[in-house]
């Protein structure tokens, strides 16, 4: 037969709420940090994928268009120099 101790049951009592406080404080802990991060990328500017995907095609279509102008500057330039 096992007697109840009262001051163990007390002590059992007490550490079962405060695993549940300690619990419920690191939730609303990750809730408050998860908040302060949405805030914080709300005031970044981010481009979409599309727009992204725009602007890389631009720059690949300058990058051709400033190759091609380089190519027929140094053409310009060997007939120049072969015209003196």
């Amino acid at each position: 037969m096992q007697s109840e101790n009262p001051l163990f049951a007390d002590i059992a009592k007490l550490l079962n709420s405060a695993a549940g406080t300690m619990a419920g404080m690191g939730r609303e802990a990750r809730e408050a940090a998860r908040e302060r991060m949405k805030e914080a990328m709300g005031g970044l500017d981010f481009v979409s994928r599309d727009e992204f995907e725009a602007v890389k095609d631009m720059a690949a279509k300058a990058r051709e268009e400033n190759e091609a102008l380089k190519s027929r500057l140094a053409a310009l330039e060997a007939r120049m120099t072969a015209k003196r």
